[in-house]
């Protein structure tokens, strides 16, 4: 039986045990070490590893910017280590270049760029947080003050609590404040907490005459251990295992601080069937490890193919030119960037794997610089060349021997375009006065030959007359004879507009046609007026024409030393040693040619 002063001791130790048993079940409580809370601190710190440095400096600046900035303490830390170690790399890669130019390492000093921005930020976000922690402190301070004075207003309220007054609306009250009542200090929730269901306990012994009351907060409680119970069971089919884990640990909460008490039928009964749910949903923690670790795996696979690939760049197969360095610079960078914006890798391997990119990085940026250096050589070599170049576009860009100048500087325009690179200070530098001479030389060419165009309208008056008395000439005799003067005229006549030149090819046609109608060779025909160019052209053409012929009569004659006794009253033979005699006297004749230039007869 139930006294209005006091609730049975069995009660008091059963409501004791259970808050005794939640709080050392497997199920995170609120204010205390949290195994799911951990996960999620893994979760948060695995997301740090997929962000670069410009991102990781962007978020904390928008933290700070941000109007409760203090409270994200946990985020800056993770965003200001992953940031320094950032920039403690580069300047790691900066310094080991630096001493792989030779240079001593005491002597290295470099600031990275960054570095300011790093610093303002963290010293911005201490002030602030600094700030933060003293308004928590108050914010604590006063919300112990709250607490205690609801304490209080509970212990009056089955001590001396006035006649008439509604205790069930009262305790609602006390309850729902108790609730709401902000943090305090987890040095001191404990034993405010212990304390609360303390007088708590001993109100509902105060209530012993009031056992209709009583029934009601029974009840009233069990609803919402119910209520809880069937979220808890949604829970276990939530495709979102952190979610469910989150919304665990807040019906955990409740749990404690709103539904307790109930009678003592339903108080094991409750606490087992919630536990065996709690216990469900966190065995399928394991479903979301499996499922981070395959996420993880393959990253690391993701990543060691950038490595591998990073390798490769470093190690080509063949000498590798300015243009693949230019084009693996590129593709390394962006390898760089989807390498750290690839997500975390196990964690045992994660140094390993860092690592790894870090040594592939620098091997590549030695390799490259390596490339570099032995190019200042070359380069040196290629400016020497191109300054020969610029002095002789100097000495003749005021030459006015157009048949000799313009194929010059047209070959001096294709030798500078073979040439490599020439050290980056001097490339214009050079290039401008090469461009210069070049231009000087075509310029007055232009301006040479636009005052000779009416003498060139002249030339092809009298080439078009030449053509026409070639066009008449027969296979009658003295027709060589024509034939050679005809020749000779038109070699002295000079060029032509740039529009009639199709007449040199017409004359050169009708020409081989006229040859061919009296027997004769172009070669063997007696010329004059060629320019030098032109003589050592038919001079070179005439000995090719002489080793052709000696070959074929050698083949000739070697053809009859199969034949036993062979002769020219052979009429199988005749032709053969007639074929000889004509192309021995062609012989003679191109020898005697080729004489004549060379002595300049």
């Amino acid at each position: 039986m139930i006294t209005e002063n006091n609730l049975s001791e069995n009660e008091e130790n059963k409501n004791s045990n259970e808050v005794s048993q939640e709080e050392t079940s497997e199920t995170p409580v609120p204010h205390g070490e949290s195994t799911h809370e951990d996960d999620a601190e893994h979760l948060e710190g695995d997301h740090a590893d997929d962000i670069s440095l410009a991102d990781a400096l962007k978020e904390m600046e928008t933290i700070i910017n941000s109007v409760n900035a203090g409270e994200n303490f946990k985020r800056f830390n993770q965003l200001k280590e992953k940031a320094g170690h950032y920039i403690h790399d580069e300047v790691e890669d900066k310094k080991h270049e630096y001493v792989e130019g030779g240079n001593p390492p005491e002597n290295f000093s470099y600031e990275h760029p960054l570095q300011s921005k790093f610093s303002a930020l963290v010293n911005i976000f201490r002030e602030k947080h600094d700030n933060y922690q003293k308004s928590q402190d108050e914010e604590q301070k006063k919300n112990l003050d709250h607490r205690q004075s609801i304490i209080e207003r509970l212990k009056n309220l089955y001590t001396n609590s006035e006649p008439g007054t509604n205790l069930f609306k009262s305790i609602r009250e006390i309850k729902e404040e108790w609730s709401k009542a902000g943090q305090v200090a987890k040095s001191e929730f404990k034993i405010l907490n212990n304390n609360y269901f303390h007088h708590l306990n001993q109100f509902y012994q105060m209530l012993d005459l009031n056992k209709e009351f009583l029934e009601q907060e029974f009840s009233h409680n069990l609803e919402k251990r119910q209520h809880i119970i069937a979220r808890a069971k949604e829970l276990e089919s939530e495709p979102v295992i952190q979610k469910a884990l989150n919304e665990l640990q807040y019906l955990h909460k409740l749990w404690k601080e709103e539904a307790e008490p109930v009678a003592e039928e339903f108080r094991e009964k409750t606490w087992e069937e919630f536990k065996e749910i709690s216990n469900k949903i966190h065995e399928r923690k394991s479903e979301l490890s499996a499922a981070i670790e395959g996420e993880q795996n393959d990253n690391l696979e993701k990543k060691n193919q950038i490595i591998a690939e990073i390798k490769k760049l470093s190690e080509p197969s063949e000498t590798p030119n300015h243009s693949y360095w230019q084009n693996s610079i590129k593709r390394v960078e962006d390898l760089r960037t989807e390498f750290l914006k690839t997500g975390s890798v196990p964690r045992k391997l994660s140094n390993q794997n860092w690592n790894d990119f870090k040594t592939t990085l620098r091997a590549f940026n030695t390799t490259k610089n390596n490339y570099y250096k032995s190019l200042k050589g070359s380069q040196q070599t290629n400016l020497e060349e191109k300054l020969k170049l610029i002095q002789t576009a100097q000495d003749n860009m005021n030459n006015e021997e157009w048949d000799i100048a313009v194929p010059l500087f047209k070959k001096l325009q294709e030798d500078w375009k073979k040439i490599g690179h020439v050290p980056k200070s001097m490339t214009n530098k050079i290039w401008d006065e090469f461009r210069d001479a070049c231009n000087t030389f075509f310029n007055n060419y232009r301006e040479k030959n636009n005052a000779s165009n009416d003498n060139w309208k002249e030339n092809y008056k009298q080439k078009k007359e030449i053509l026409e008395d070639l066009k008449t000439v027969s296979n009658d005799e003295g027709s060589i004879e024509r034939i050679e003067a005809i020749k000779t005229a038109w070699n002295n006549i000079g060029k032509v507009p740039r529009d009639k030149i199709s007449i040199n090819t017409e004359f050169n046609r009708t020409l081989r046609e006229k040859l061919k109608l009296n027997k004769i060779n172009e070669l063997e025909l007696k010329e004059e007026g060629l320019t030098e160019n032109q003589l050592t052209d038919k001079a070179r053409k005439i000995k090719s024409q002489i080793s052709d012929l000696e070959g074929e009569i050698v083949k000739l004659e070697n053809n009859l030393a199969f034949f036993n006794k062979p002769s020219r009253e052979n009429p199988l033979l005749r032709d053969t040693f007639n074929t000889i005699d004509d192309k021995k006297a062609h012989l003679e004749t191109l020898k005697q040619n080729l004489h004549n230039i060379i002595a300049g007869d």
